[in-house]
């Protein structure tokens, strides 16, 4: 049996390809760097993280992006005897704001393709596309030409901003798009219509694409036609998977998927889902990652085994030979480089942010901007991947005043986090305290009593039972002391946020430090622990 979600935590959007024997499925990273997750398997049931292509400055640079935006929907195909690689760069998602829409219908997406003969890389400069829309995807055609497809935005007053689905031929030697660019999908009712994708079966394009928001109405859409720019007609059932239906479903949001089929001729379906925390209706995972096997009728159209159209929990797996990889250790140390689980936010010069080589063995985080900032923010984090788990460091840090502060913290966005630093002031010297950014609440940030603390290092943990999150303490890393306050882990979710706001990731939970005063004192971090377990009333 297969458990979904198979990727667990924040990884939405996956678009998956076979190459030989090995399968990869590549994910959205948003505004964390580096960009683009991907995950690598041999029997689709068990993955494991192996690299994010998108490093270097000249292919990613989002210094200054607001939360949610960054990298967009990914597409990975094969072809040529090479990997590519499209992704949007957002550079402005708008806001609404209490005077009206002005300006808020403007959005930036950039579309670019990275190519690489191997899935390790080395992942070409990026050859920019488009700015038409978002949720670009990349089709190799049986006579050698190549289609973009993408969603339309329009945002002129008046007009479905989700204008429909776009084809344009793309030059592989001319390294750009050529020809007329078409609408050959305008969606359906349902709306909100992107991340197409093209498949030819039997002399047919076949075209999915999601519908309905990325929320709990999200659903998969297919339509074919004999012509690669159509007319499309719908699927018979129109959507072929779907949660909107199934409140109790366990496995919500179900949408945006891509298709994959083994050497025997299974076919087997990826798509993004969330998992709301019991009675809470919130998705702190974010959105992940689940696959499924699709069967084709006789009638040449595409559906579940059971043709109910639904998201399932446990399928049965494919008919491949088991391949599990070792589980990755519950202490993380710094001797050899940074983690692949860590990533930090927007910045591609991390020689500003942090080193593992400045104190051999441990991470050194350079005091940077505030908590929050969408520029130089020192933030080290990996994604929470479980609804219960308990995560713990080490960390030597002396500040000298109150624009000083490090420590561990549990991440959404620069709106939504619970923060326990250490820092100083006139009043209490060194001590503790939780700073939390709250997005439901009228008190934007709140702070906890300062706790007196002695010089020389502090162990700080976190404990997290689906909505509750506790902090301890502790000198010698044996004797814990724990804050009398629970705090609500439910606010580092797509669904706790102000109106207007973009909200695509999930929670992360990690290190930082900040220096206001420019001064950059650093905080360093022996090693960090994460270990997911069982409820603990």
């Amino acid at each position: 049996m297969i458990r979904n979600p198979i990727l667990p935590g924040f990884n939405p959007d996956p678009s998956i390809v076979r190459v030989g024997e090995d399968y990869y499925i590549a994910t959205s990273t948003f505004e964390w760097f580096p960009g683009v997750q991907i995950h690598h398997s041999r029997d689709l049931a068990n993955w494991r993280l192996i690299g994010r292509p998108l490093e270097r400055a000249s292919q990613l640079n989002m210094l200054g992006a607001p939360d949610g935006c960054g990298v967009w929907a990914p597409c990975l195909t094969y072809a040529d005897e090479l990997f590519h690689l499209i992704y949007t760069d957002v550079k402005r998602y708008g806001r609404t704001t209490t005077a009206g829409a002005s300006g808020a219908s403007l959005r930036d997406f950039h579309n670019y393709l990275v190519t690489a003969p191997s899935i390790e890389g080395p992942w070409s400069e990026p050859v920019y596309l488009n700015s038409s829309g978002f949720d670009p995807s990349l089709f190799h055609d049986e006579d050698g030409r190549k289609w973009l497809v993408n969603m339309l935005w329009d945002h002129r007053a008046g007009k479905n901003r989700f204008a429909g689905i776009v084809a344009q031929e793309y030059s592989p030697t001319e390294r750009r798009l050529v020809g007329e660019r078409k609408v050959i999908f305008e969606g359906t009712p349902l709306g909100l219509t992107e991340a197409p994708h093209i498949y030819k079966r039997d002399g047919w394009y076949y075209l999915i694409t999601a519908e309905g928001g990325t929320g709990w109405n999200h659903a998969v859409t297919m339509a074919r036609s004999c012509d690669l720019l159509g007319p499309y007609e719908l699927h018979p059932d129109t959507y072929i998977l779907s949660s909107r239906l199934r409140p109790d479903a366990q496995l919500q949001r179900a949408g945006h998927a891509d298709l994959v089929e083994t050497p025997g001729g299974e076919t087997w379906m990826v798509y993004l889902c969330g998992r709301p925390l019991p009675n809470r209706g919130r998705c702190v995972l974010g959105r992940e990652t689940a696959i499924q096997r699709m069967v084709w009728g006789e009638d040449g159209w595409l559906r579940t085994l059971d043709g109910q159209g639904l998201a399932e929990l446990n399928p049965e797996g494919p008919h491949l030979p088991p391949h599990p990889f070792p589980a990755m250790p519950v202490r993380s140390t710094f001797e050899t480089g940074l983690p692949i689980d860590f990533q930090w936010l927007r910045s591609p010069f991390p020689e500003e942010l942090f080193s593992t080589t400045a104190r051999p063995g441990w991470l050194r985080l350079f005091g940077r901007e505030t908590i929050g900032s969408q520029f130089r923010q020192a933030l080290v984090a990996r994604r929470q991947q479980a609804h219960c788990y308990c995560a713990a460091t080490r960390m030597d840090f002396e500040p000298e005043h109150f624009q000083q502060a490090a420590g561990l913290v549990a991440y959404y966005g620069g709106t939504k986090f619970h923060y326990l630093h250490v820092s100083h002031d006139e009043a209490v010297g060194k001590h503790l305290r939780v700073m939390s950014a709250l997005p439901d609440s009228p008190q934007a940030d709140a702070f906890t009593p300062p706790i007196p603390l002695p010089e020389g290092p502090v162990h700080l943990r976190v404990e997290v039972d689906f909505e509750r999150l506790r902090f301890g303490w502790s000198l010698d890393g044996e004797s814990w002391e724990w804050l009398p306050q629970v705090f609500d882990a439910s606010i580092l979710s797509d669904e706790a946020t102000a109106p207007g706001l973009p909200n695509f990731t999930g929670a992360f939970v990690g290190m930082a430090c900040q220096d206001m005063s420019g001064a950059g004192l650093p905080a360093d971090f022996a090693w960090f622990d994460y270990e997911e377990r069982g409820y603990r009333p």
